[in-house]
Formats: structure tokens, sequence, C-alpha cells
């Protein structure tokens, strides 16, 4: 179970990071209507793209732990 939980944490954590890079990139490029979350500030979108990869690289060492 414990394995299975940290790929879940592992995937979670690159759909955030997908999601808020998208949102910063379109936000800078100028389409901020076509953005995923309406480039609503670049500061925010920085911030989680950081805390989900700090969470893959935790979920990573554990998964990599448990097998």
């Amino acid at each position: 179970m414990p394995k299975a939980l940290s790929l879940i944490s592992l995937v979670l954590a690159v759909v955030i990071v997908v999601l808020f890079l998208t949102d910063a990139a379109m936000g800078m490029l100028g389409m901020e209507q076509s953005a995923p979350l309406r480039a609503a500030n670049l500061l925010m979108d920085l911030t989680f793209v950081v805390a989900g990869a700090i969470l893959i690289l935790m979920s990573w060492a554990t998964w990599r732990e448990l097998r």
C-alpha cells in the first residue's frame, strides 16, 4: 500500500507541475485567455511549480526506498 501511495503522489505532483508550468508559459506568451488558470499570478505559478518539484523528488525517493 505505501508503494501505491508514493506512486499516486508522484503522478499528482507531475500533473501539478505541468498545469502550473503551462499556465505560466501561456501567461508570459500573452495567451491569458487560453491558459488553464487564466494566468492569474506568475508568482503563484512558480511557487506551485517549485512545490510540485519538491513533491516529485520526495515521492521518487520514497518509492525507491520501498522497492
